[in-house]
């Protein structure tokens, strides 16, 4: 891949995943991209560009940072205009520092300034400056500005002295003297140009030495880092005007450093910082304003990073209701620490162009409180406004985003981060929740660590998550938008400070003896560096929304240390409804584990609304938290029963400058079994909750009922959630979750559905009212003829009413068990999960054909080649669910029969008669067997006895094999490339292997790479059952053969030798091949036949019909099978709506989307750093390339051919 910048090219990254390398073998595993490097060029290119750039001296030298002399007119103009509010902002702050010189004017002495924490000073000078420059007739204001800046220039240093190793206050400092200078350049006489220049010159030096020795010149994605690096930036491009040479190396650094910083956020798919929503903040205000000098000065394009496409939802997707507070995940005060509304202004103007960001940015305005807590810091809340009024598009009418007004979920997949009802007005129906189960430095950051594809990062030495929390699986909840539970905010790395779970006793604690929470804590910052610290993870396992409920769940075992040999701290939620939120942690341990007590912890920062000890029905101990007498409350207990008293604490802890107070209600309980299942329940005060308890508690999951409401729900989860069979078996579905209510069942992932239907679904009953009937027709009549007997043969009254009383028990026993098999309630609960198990084979073929997928998925995906099914992969490798296999591989191959595959297509359908006539034997057995015992299959592989001769065998039978190289090679070089290939194969087998021995149920996905198999889904369905799941994926014609003859050289038409291979296919009798072995010959392919027989036709007619035939018998053929096994996906839909997409195709396997694969599908189809196999870079606009490269000629004969089939599938004509 290759960034482009305009006015100079700069290549940073050459992006290639190894499996996709033609037709090589891959892992099953994280598939990683190489980046390629040649810093020599790199920076000869770099020095290049800025010294050119230098050399466009202008007459005017200032201003230039942000705008040029002959906008300033037009600024003016927009401040009593367009811009008017933002500009009452600015004269509103601007008048709060002239009445209060004292507070904002940096101290006269140099040892005041340094005694303190001095950004304030350096972050209000910029719109102090933009201010006077907008408004030079106010005389007080410049002659504040000039005291201003004649202090700091006279300052030796802007260090602080208790901060000598920290140069963040030196880096705001020297931002807002550079940019004010850059602003008040033309209101400055000679002598004063000069001091301030040799300031900005000396303080830039500094800070460039600094970059060499200093963690913030090498920790990537840190709020130093883009702090420092972008006032090393301003100072060069202030400083440098009339000293280039020195300042071109300055900016050579700062531009290295950023644009790797762009190119690790392009990495992370949701637009998510793991520093959490205020450091993020800090650091996305730095990032846009980077991008935007860089284009401006350097030309260098950052506009298409997908990271600024998705950034507008950390900001939206974490805003509790009412715009004033978000979701406190990491070192956090209430909201944000700079803007966000300059960043908001800046994605709308250049990125979104929709209207959202300026409309966020008006609701944020509009709602910031007055005072409080969450009030703005005098040191932060003015220092954007400048770029905010520059950025501001007044052109973009302000609109919220689609769906605004309804609670949503939102997934940030690489974060780890779930959140509900975010960014709603505040009122009583709006509720806000949010869960945190995350990878340490978030997905992305993580898996490049680890996996190491890029040589100039070092491990976790790249990086700094210092200010991220022991948190993983903590929560917080607000029903009607007032805080029940919350996080603890910034402040030391402590567990119990967060909404997570301790245990004791630990062989490793270290601060809070015997107890020990999660790995990095015990530190002011997050010790990520120690043991096993940098393996911690949480992990969302899933998330989804049915309308008002929501269900998340996340495993946490990862980051808690190996010592005390816990095996899951799993955790879910489910949010019943807007009052009403369901926590239940599930803790296995080993069974030499230590361990005997658990903890939780619940916190809240309101300092008027405190927790008082409370109690359920007098049954089960709780807190209750009162707001102007609505009650908040919780409760708890085990699965025994148990339910201790709580210790509700208060704690007062450091934060950012000062103290921070929290409580937060702490409960323990004893672990006695291996086995330990604790339920919490918090609801608010308008909800009714007349009844709790457990059920089921059986190993693979438990089941709660649940009454609010007068209504009863029952809440089914499964805890062994990785077993997608114990899933199936327990929910009867491949979700993780259930709740049946009022005659319906929600299955969280697919949908609600009616109790009617689904008790239809899985028995087949008499009306339970016809029953009665019968029954008590049946004692009527036993009775009558009892009476008849005892008339004609006088039988006595004690033994009439001995047989009386026998037959109405027998009568009442048979109908109990009648009734009992059809209850729904929960006291049947334990008895119908049983029974379902014991019936589910028995059942399983009925409940399908009836519509019910109850069964394991088999999944099949199959295309014409180059059609870009590969990229399905990312949906289903590293899943415990799936088994990704590819076929053809070397050791993966079909059988040899009479009939031979062909690696391209062939017209030949098989049909559901061929299995039952016996055909293609050999193959059924092989496809029974690589399904159905996966395992086993792959164990009998040979790897090394029959290896050399299987891969040559391979290497002749593949006629796609080409060599790559005109080179002739050494018979030593073709022995080493042979065993280098013959290992890599080898070694995807283990994997395969190794995946199943963690998974033992992951179910298969044969990804089946010749188009051959489009017409042979109703052969695999009579020989899978209905367990098969078949995807067949489309391509836009004018895609596919743009792919197949201009994305490659040779092209993969000739490559393949497409020609010649569709000629000899109809070789043999009638001119049908190969099909007359078994009369299966697709009739759609004579058009093909015909055209191949055409004097005048060439590629692209060929490809056409080719495209053509194929898929229109393919949409025959497989129309006969039922949508609960067949479903056609189109490449454009993947790439363009992956996440709806995504989510459609595992509903169809039915299972939820799990967020991990949302993660890899996003990062495939959004980045541009993924790549398919002759195909190259993968993006919404890539797929689209046939438009701008294409000759119209060459489309307005591939839509003249294939213009009927493209209008079925809907593809529009590009040429009329």
């Amino acid at each position: 891949m290759a960034l482009m910048f305009t006015g100079h090219t700069l290549f940073l990254a050459l992006m290639m995943f190894a499996v996709f390398t033609f037709e090589e073998s891959v892992s099953n595993y994280s598939d990683w991209v190489t980046f390629i490097e040649n810093v020599d060029q790199y920076e000869k290119q770099q020095l290049e560009g800025l010294s050119a750039e230098q050399k466009l001296k202008k007459t005017v030298l200032h201003p230039s940072l942000y705008f040029d002399a002959e906008d300033v007119q037009a600024l003016r103009q927009k401040a009593h205009t367009s811009h008017s509010h933002l500009f009452r902002a600015i004269r509103s702050a601007v008048t709060v520092m002239l009445s209060n010189p004292l507070y904002y004017l940096p101290p006269p002495k140099h040892v005041d300034f340094a005694a303190k924490w001095n950004e304030i000073y350096g972050n209000n000078l910029p719109p102090l400056a933009f201010y006077c420059l907008l408004c030079p007739e106010d005389k007080a204001a410049f002659d504040f500005a000039l005291e201003y800046m004649d202090r700091m220039a006279g300052y030796k240093n802007w260090l602080v002295e208790n901060a000598p190793g920290d140069e963040v206050p030196l880096g705001h400092s020297l931002t807002g003297f550079a940019t004010a200078f850059d602003f008040l350049y033309n209101s400055l006489e000679n002598e004063r140009r000069q001091k301030y220049l040799e300031k900005i010159w000396s303080v830039s030096e500094e800070m460039y030495e600094y970059s060499k020795v200093r963690s913030w010149g090498k920790q990537l994605l840190h709020n130093h880092q883009a702090t420092n690096m972008l006032a090393l930036l301003i100072g060069a491009l202030v400083a440098g005007v009339d000293k280039g040479s020195q300042a071109n190396i300055w900016k050579h650094t700062v531009v290295d450093v950023m644009e790797k910083t762009m190119f690790l956020l392009n990495h992370i798919v949701d637009g998510s910082l793991d520093e959490g929503v205020a450091y993020g903040s800090y650091t996305a205000k730095s990032v846009t304003q980077y991008v935007f000098l860089a284009q401006r000065h350097f030309g260098i394009n950052n506009l298409e990073n997908n990271w600024l496409k998705m950034h507008f939802w950390f900001y939206y997707a974490t805003l509790l209701p009412g715009f004033q507070r978000t979701v406190g995940v990491a070192d956090s005060n209430y909201n944000w620490f700079y803007g966000p509304e300059s960043q908001l202004v800046f994605l709308d103007k250049f990125i979104m162009k929709n209207g959202a960001g300026n409309w966020l940015a008006q609701q944020i305005r509009k709602h910031r409180p007055k005072d409080g807590p969450m009030v703005p810091s005098t040191a932060q809340r003015w220092s954007t406004l400048h770029t905010e009024f520059i950025w501001y598009a007044a052109e973009i009418t302000p609109q919220p985003p689609p769906d605004y007004g309804t609670a949503k979920m939102h997934v940030f997949p690489n974060w780890g981060v779930v959140t509900y009802g975010a960014g709603l007005p505040n009122s009583q129906t709006n509720t806000f929740v949010s869960f945190k189960s995350g990878k340490l430095g978030g997905r992305a950051v993580y898996d490049i660590v680890h996996f190491q594809p890029y040589a100039w990062i070092d491990g976790w030495r790249s990086f700094n998550p210092g200010h991220e929390h022991p948190d993983q699986n903590s929560f917080t909840f607000a029903p009607n938008g007032q805080v029940f539970v919350s996080e603890a905010l910034y402040g030391p790395k402590l567990s119990h400070l967060n909404n997570v779970l301790v245990f004791a006793p630990s062989p490793t604690s270290q601060c809070n003896q015997p107890w020990e929470g999660q790995l990095g804590e015990c530190a002011q910052w997050l010790k990520w560096i120690g043991d096993e610290v940098g393996d911690s993870t949480g992990e969302i396992i899933t998330a989804s929304q049915a309308g008002d409920m929501m269900f998340v769940s996340g495993e946490a075992v990862s980051a808690y240390t190996s010592a005390m040999k816990l095996k899951s701290v799993y955790r879910v939620l489910l949010l019943l409804n807007s009052q009403t939120l369901l926590v239940v942690d599930h803790i296995e341990k080993e069974e030499d584990s230590a361990v005997n007590s658990v903890s939780a912890f619940f916190h809240n920062l309101d300092i008027d609304f405190k927790y008082i000890p409370y109690k359920f029905k007098n049954k089960y101990n709780g807190a209750m938290m009162d707001v102007w007498d609505a009650h908040y409350k919780m409760f708890w207990f085990d699965h025994h029963g148990s339910s201790p008293v709580a210790r509700i604490q208060e704690a007062e802890q450091a934060a950012e400058f000062k103290k921070r107070w929290t409580q937060f209600v702490n409960v323990t309980f004893p672990m006695k079994n291996t086995l330990t299942r604790i339920v919490y329940l918090f609801y608010g005060p308008y909800v009714n909750v007349s009844n709790c308890r457990l059920i089921d508690n059986a190993k693979s999951g438990f089941q709660i009922s649940l009454s609010v409401n007068n209504t009863e729900n029952t809440i089914s989860v499964v805890t062994e959630y990785q077993n997608l069979k114990t899933r199936f078996d327990y929910l009867g579905f491949g979700g993780f979750a259930k709740v049946v209510h009022e005659n319906k069942v929600t299955k969280f992932g697919l949908g609600t559905e009616s109790m009617e239907k689904w008790i239809k679904n899985n028995r087949v009953v008499f009306p339970f009212g016809f029953k009665v009937n019968i029954i008590a027709g049946l004692i009527l009549g036993v009775s009558l003829v009892i009476l008849a007997f005892q008339w004609r043969f006088y039988i006595s009254f004690s033994k009439m009413l001995r047989w009386i009383l026998i037959l109405v028990v027998i009568l009442w026993l048979i109908e109990l068990v009648d009734v009992w098999s059809m209850c729904t309630q929960p006291i049947c609960a334990k008895w119908s999960s049983d029974m379902t198990r014991l019936e589910h084979d028995k059942g399983n073929k009925a409940k399908q054909l009836e519509g019910n997928p109850v069964v394991l998925p088999d999944v099949i995906i199959t295309s014409l080649p180059a059609s870009g099914a590969e990229i399905l992969k990312q949906l289903f490798f590293n899943s415990s669910d799936f088994l990704y296999i590819r076929i053809p591989t070397p050791y993966l191959e079909i059988p040899e029969t009479e009939f031979e595959i062909d690696s391209i297509v062939d017209p030949c359908e098989w049909k559901v008669s061929d299995v039952q006539n016996g055909h293609f034997r050999l193959i059924q057995g092989w496809l029974q067997s690589l399904v159905r015992d996966t395992k086993l299959h792959l164990q009998n592989i040979h790897l090394y006895e029959a290896s050399r001769s299987k891969i040559a065998q391979h290497s002749a039978m593949s006629k796609d094999k080409k060599k790559r190289s005109k080179k002739r090679e050494s018979l030593s070089e073709q022995r080493s490339r042979a065993r280098g290939s013959q290992d890599k194969d080898a070694e995807y087998i283990r994997e395969l292997r190794r995946h199943l021995i963690y998974y033992p149920n992951a179910r298969p996905v044969l990804s089946l790479s010749s188009g051959s198999w489009t017409l042979k889904l109703p052969f695999f369905q009579e020989i899978l059952g209905p367990s098969m799941r078949a995807l067949y994926v489309v391509r836009d014609p004018r895609a596919w053969i743009y792919s197949m003859l201009y994305k490659n050289k040779p092209s993969l038409y000739s490559l393949k030798n497409v020609p010649q291979r569709l000629a000899a296919m109809f070789k043999g009798e009638s001119g049908k091949g190969k099909c007359s072995l078994n009369e299966g010959y697709a009739f759609e392919y004579e058009s093909l036949r015909k055209e191949l027989s055409n004097s005048n036709s060439n590629a692209v007619s060929v490809l056409s019909y080719l495209w053509l035939t194929n898929t229109a018998a393919a949409l025959r053929i497989n129309g006969d099978l039922q949508p609960t096994n067949y479903q056609l996906v189109k490449f454009e839909d993947i790439v363009s709506f992956p996440q709806k997409t995504a989510e459609t195709i595992f509903a169809f396997l039915g299972i939820p989307l799990p967020p991990a694969s949302l993660n890899q599908i996003l990062f495939a189809t959004s980045t541009s750093l993924f790549y398919l196999p002759y195909e190259g870079e993968i993006s919404p606009s890539s797929i689209h390339a046939w438009k701008q490269n294409m000759p119209n000629k060459e489309i307005r004969q591939i839509e003249d051919i294939c213009c009927s089939l493209m209008d079925h599938l809907g593809y529009p004509k590009f040429i009329e």
